[in-house]
């Protein structure tokens, strides 16, 4: 049985994915320090071949001890989104990068490492052209350059696979509300009005269990997919604010849209995105964007949740 090792897997992609592979069969241990929420993986402890660790990839004993009981790691923490990196710069650099260098470090060459990272490396792409896996990164903030030069520090171990994943969406067992797509829904159910700015701005999405699906594809085919780093989005989701906020208002018909103009989004990226590679792999979305939207309706239509978010 593959033993795997999740770092941060009581998180919002963490907690879909842990869930997805402890239902396969495999052995799951999760390190998590439980910043957000203590809650997400309580479905888990019935399964005797899920192990759960409070602690953190920043304390380096723990951490190569668990590095050296698995097969396969998939690191997860880290701080993450624009803002909140911004306010704790030192940590964002020691968890999202060094904790990378320090894995790497204690590896065997027969491990197997999978790692999420992020297309907002791509900053402000060309107008008319999708950014690929060759296309040169230009991270505009603090966040995207961590995590742009762990990929780096990655590859330098040949048993690896990287995910530059597009904006996700969808709902978690830790859910997260300021993600674009469960903000922007979120904002359509509980006030039935939504204030863009910048509506032109573009970016690629992705469900979260076609998050969790692209892990479990590339468990099976790491041998072929090794050593290489994969765009992952919806290739029919590459939308601008205002044609996500127009998708969003087909299913809240009473929304109202306003575009506002005094002050910039201070997310800058805008790119469209190329998942050709991915898909080149026999790789499947299974879910689309209106599917996301008709769940998070659902979803916020009863939830009354405070929802503690990343920044």
């Amino acid at each position: 049985m593959k033993k795997i090792l999740i770092t941060g897997g009581a998180g919002y992609i963490g907690s879909m994915l842990s869930t997805k592979l402890v239902e396969l069969g495999y052995q799951v241990t999760v390190l998590d320090n439980f910043s957000f929420t203590k809650n997400s993986l309580s479905h888990l402890y019935v399964f005797k071949n899920f192990k759960l660790i409070e602690g953190d990839v920043l304390n380096k004993k723990l951490f190569k001890k668990l590095i050296s009981q698995n097969n396969i790691i998939i690191p997860l923490a880290a701080l993450v989104g624009a803002p909140l990196c911004e306010k704790n710069k030192r940590k964002t650099i020691e968890l999202n990068l060094n904790s990378v260098k320090f894995l790497i470090k204690n590896l065997n060459k027969n491990q197997k490492v999978l790692y999420p990272t992020t297309n907002s490396g791509y900053g402000i792409g060309a107008k008319n052209k999708y950014c690929d896996e060759n296309t040169e990164l230009s991270p505009i903030s603090l966040y995207g350059r961590t995590k742009v030069n762990a990929e780096k520090e990655i590859l330098k171990f040949k048993n690896s696979i990287c995910f530059r994943l597009a904006t996700v969406f969808g709902f978690s067992y830790r859910m997260r509300s300021d993600l674009l797509v469960n903000n922007f829904v979120q904002a359509a159910i509980k006030k039935n009005f939504l204030l863009i700015y910048e509506p032109h701005f573009r970016r690629n999405y992705i469900h979260i269990r076609d998050v969790v699906n692209v892990f479990t594809h590339s468990i099976k085919n790491f041998e072929k997919m090794k050593s290489k780093t994969y765009n992952v989005g919806l290739s029919s989701a590459n939308l601008t604010k205002i044609q996500l906020a127009k998708e969003i208002k087909k299913k809240v018909k009473t929304l109202k849209i306003k575009i506002g103009h005094n002050k910039k989004d201070p997310d800058q990226r805008d790119y469209y995105v190329s998942n050709k590679r991915i898909e080149n792999t026999g790789f499947r979305t299974k879910y689309n964007l209106q599917d996301g939207i008709d769940e998070l309706v659902t979803f916020f239509k009863v939830s009354n949740e405070n929802f503690i978010n990343n920044y």
